[in-house]
């Protein structure tokens, strides 16, 4: 009797078993989720401001201008359906693809000494046995600096007649040079301000990153008989890579949204002196602004906008490829 019993158990505990791993119901799933949610709202009430600002001011906001791409709209009457009349008509445009070209040009022309000065003014600082707190506040000045009264100063330095750098050019024998009229000297002007306004920004993050290099791979270098050069295209930039990524991308996206050089510098604000002579300073954002604001073309200016964020996403994608092929390249 026993014996014949003792399956009857084993079955009764295995069909015990599934039962106990059965899912709650959605009602007690329900109450459980609300239990967790008051046990916790202090936390989600001391996070909910950063994410009602966000939504209220930024996330609308994008969601908006995404909505009136696709409408002719000025500000006050009544929006009107378009589809992608808009882009088609950007598309046509002279100025905007000029606006891009003037942008990329600025560019490449402020990214590249932005960061190689900012590396070495970093490397400088990093090897520095005194005065340290000093160097950092004083590189990283400018770029809390107000950009419109530095633009202004700006302004006054590369002026033609009365200006201290022709002066200085015309001491050494050389001749004047029309800096905020050429279309070349005003991409010069706002390359130059914005290299001075962010390199000392980037000359601490690249002193961040020199300071978690091990010192004793420079010591080895120097034992090896590597000298300063050496070690620093051997060392510090390999291990930097990831570092310089990060500037590089940061780079790109403020660079691609110039607005506040040229808006002040030259500040014709309609055609044909948009962006002073002969558009030599017009960006793609101060086309934007001009579009938007001074236009009333709402509908315009939100196309245009979103086809700067294109611009900016495609270059942030080219730069990651790039210096992440470089570092799979060094670590092969």
């Amino acid at each position: 009797m026993i014996r014949a019993a003792e399956p009857t158990e084993r079955a009764a505990v295995v069909t015990v078993a599934p039962q106990a791993t059965r899912p709650l119901p959605a009602q007690a799933r329900r109450r459980s989720r609300l239990r967790r949610i008051a046990e916790h709202w202090p936390q989600y009430a001391a996070i909910s401001p950063f994410f009602t600002v966000f939504l209220v001011f930024g996330l609308a906001p994008v969601i908006f201008s995404l909505y009136l791409a696709f409408h002719e709209w000025d500000g006050l009457g009544s929006m009107h359906y378009v589809g992608l009349e808009q882009f088609r008509r950007l598309a046509d445009d002279p100025l905007f693809w000029q606006s891009l070209r003037n942008t990329l040009v600025i560019w490449a022309m402020s990214t590249v000494p932005t960061l190689a000065i900012a590396l070495v003014l970093a490397s400088l600082i990093n090897s520095a046995k005194r005065l340290t707190s000093f160097y950092r506040v004083a590189v990283f000045v400018p770029n809390i600096t107000s950009i419109v009264a530095m633009a202004i100063l700006f302004g006054a330095l590369f002026s033609t007649n009365f200006g201290l750098v022709n002066a200085l050019l015309h001491s050494l024998g050389l001749g004047r040079v029309h800096w905020l009229t050429s279309p070349w000297g005003m991409k010069v002007v706002i390359a130059s301000l914005i290299t001075w306004q962010w390199t000392g920004y980037n000359a601490i993050i690249y002193l961040a990153g020199l300071q978690a290099i091990p010192t004793e791979l420079y010591e080895a270098a120097k034992v090896d008989g590597a000298g300063p050069i050496r070690s620093f295209f051997s060392i510090t930039v390999p291990l930097l890579r990831p570092v310089i990524l990060f500037t590089v991308v940061v780079s790109t996206v403020t660079g691609m949204q110039t607005f506040t050089e040229p808006q002040v510098l030259f500040d014709a604000q309609l055609p044909p002196n948009m962006g002073g002579s002969g558009q030599g300073g017009l960006t793609m954002v101060l086309y934007f602004y001009h579009q938007t604001f001074d236009n009333n073309r709402y509908g315009y200016g939100a196309a245009i906008a979103w086809s700067v964020f294109l611009v900016v996403i495609v270059f942030v994608l080219i730069n990651w490829r790039l210096l992440a092929r470089g570092e799979r390249a060094a670590g092969r």
